[in-house]
């Protein structure tokens, strides 16, 4: 990892930020570097229950620093290499939070503009101010979205009005995120909403929320027998186990439950 990215965990619940505010975290090298790492730390990090994305200064991120950028396309084969399993360095900043065992919460302000909607994809739960500015930016460079935008919009976004938003790179604002499915809900302080969500997601039994997180994973490409068998196996697992039982008697006793890790 490197200064472009801050991870702070407390609680089990682990608060990433995007660290490049004098460029509204415009993805260069560096943050693109710092990003997969934090997003390799987290992967193995004891004891996490949650995470929460944002970035510092004025924007979440304004896409990529085109300045920085501008050479890898003569330079750069990175592109077609599966350095992190099924993706590239590139599509891991964005499909590798989906990866994580625990879910992510995005939270999104001032802009949220093409590789940086790509990452903010990424996340399981994602909330912005109404008046946050968000675009699929590539076509305005004569680019199509490569961050792993298509796989991560897919079941979110409604085919056509995805088509659109790619061919046009129009502009819209939080409120309208929400109807179009990028985002899940507004807010008008969204990091205090997902870190408040992230403590409330941690004080589930960790186990049955990384195998729920397992299970909606599946959904978009498993067939019925498949996401059936892993529903039962998901539950086997957790029926009678020692978190399980804890979460039952917490709620009997009226307590907080004290989980173990998973």
């Amino acid at each position: 990892m490197n200064d472009r990215v801050s991870i702070t965990i407390e609680g089990g619940v682990a608060d990433v930020r995007l660290n490049r505010p004098d460029k509204m975290n415009a993805l260069d090298p560096a943050m693109i570097e710092g990003i997969a790492a934090a997003i390799d730390t987290l992967a193995t990090a004891p004891g996490l229950r949650a995470v929460v994305l944002s970035g510092e200064g004025r924007a979440f991120c304004a896409g990529l620093d085109m300045l920085s950028m501008a050479g890898l396309a003569s330079n750069d084969f990175r592109i077609m290499e599966r350095t992190h399993g099924l993706a590239n360095v590139f599509q891991q900043v964005a499909w590798g939070w989906r990866t994580l065992p625990v879910p992510v919460i995005a939270a999104g302000h001032g802009v949220v503009f093409g590789g940086g909607l790509q990452i903010f994809s990424g996340a399981d739960i994602r909330i912005a101010r109404p008046d946050t500015r968000l675009s699929i930016m590539e076509m305005k460079w004569g680019l199509v979205p490569d961050m792993a935008g298509f796989p991560l919009w897919r079941g979110n976004v409604r085919d056509d009005v995805l088509r659109e938003l790619i061919f046009t790179n129009r502009e819209f604002d939080g409120a309208e995120a929400v109807v179009l499915g990028f985002v899940t809900r507004t807010a008008e302080d969204p990091l205090a909403e997902a870190l408040a969500l992230a403590r409330e997601i941690a004080a589930r039994n960790p186990e049955a929320v990384r195998g729920a997180k397992r299970l909606a994973d599946l959904t978009l490409d498993a067939g019925p027998a498949e996401l059936l068998l892993a529903e039962s196996r998901e539950q086997g697992a957790l029926i009678g186990s020692g978190n399980q039982m804890e979460a039952v008697m917490a709620n009997m006793q009226k307590r907080p439950p004290v989980f173990g890790d998973a």
